[in-house]
């Protein structure tokens, strides 16, 4: 595969602007579409995906910094959760058969579902806000605290095994955790977050062979304009229709990975 190829630069670069701007899409949008439209192995997909997450949301963390979009307390949080549990659930693949059918089809319909509850999570983010105000979290801090290192973890392993998670299931319970921060510092952290997770998972996959780099590079041509560009017009774009045009493309794609 050549340095430029044409496809992946483009689809690397509607992912990124999608990242940019919403803080979702990355391994929602990106390993669904290495698998069903360039037919990557889905153990590959993820991988790749995972390395082209980190690259891509490193530039996004900072632009969204320059505008002091990113809570480094809450990132440090997910991270003390997220960071050991990538590295076990690393490790567990490592041993595992990784070429056998059984574990790609898992992971298949892993991301699959990922997908779906993702879609569910932006359809509803309205009635998320309600139940962190009924919650009061705010006046918990401990119990924030506990939630936010746990809801890293879980990230943790999900993000290892289908590259899906840190955008919009991270987005949505957040906004339950933390429902006094603007979404836009939601989405700075957040993607800040994912920086370290995608790039230890990333860097698993490539150590145990299963992430592709000259695809990688080609993805990374058109992801970080991509990026840029989307991060700069997150205050300009009305937030409930990206949020809708999202939700139906990953109910789309996870649908399909489902009933495959």
């Amino acid at each position: 595969m050549s340095l430029f190829s044409l496809p992946f630069v483009v689809s690397g670069f509607v992912v990124g602007f999608a990242v940019g701007l919403s803080g979702v899409g990355g391994g929602s949008l990106m390993t669904p579409i290495l698998l069903i439209w360039f037919h990557l192995h889905p153990v590959t997909a993820v991988g790749t995906d995972l390395l082209f997450a980190a690259i891509t949301k490193s530039c996004g963390t900072a632009v969204h910094q320059i505008t002091h979009n990113v809570e480094w307390r809450l990132v440090g949080l997910l991270a003390a959760g997220s960071v050991p549990a990538t590295a076990a659930t690393v490790l567990a693949l490592r041993h595992s058969e990784l070429a056998g059918g059984r574990l790609s089809g898992l992971i298949s319909h892993l991301l699959g579902f990922a997908l779906l509850l993702t879609a569910l999570s932006l359809v509803y983010r309205r009635y998320i806000m309600r139940i962190s105000t009924a919650l009061a979290l705010n006046e918990r801090p401990r119990v924030q605290t506990v939630a936010t290192i746990l809801l890293g973890a879980m990230l943790g392993v999900l993000v290892s095994l289908s590259s899906v998670g840190a955008g919009a299931i991270g987005i949505a319970v957040l906004l339950v955790l933390r429902p006094r921060l603007t979404v836009a510092r939601i989405v700075g952290s957040d993607i800040a977050h994912a920086v370290p997770l995608t790039l230890l998972a990333g860097l698993g996959h490539l150590w145990i062979g299963t992430a592709n780099l000259p695809l990688l590079a080609s993805l990374l041509i058109g992801s970080l304009p991509g990026i840029v560009l989307g991060s700069l017009l997150t205050p300009r774009v009305p937030e409930r229709f990206l949020r809708f045009l999202l939700a139906i493309i990953l109910a789309a794609i996870g649908g399909r990975l489902v009933i495959a």
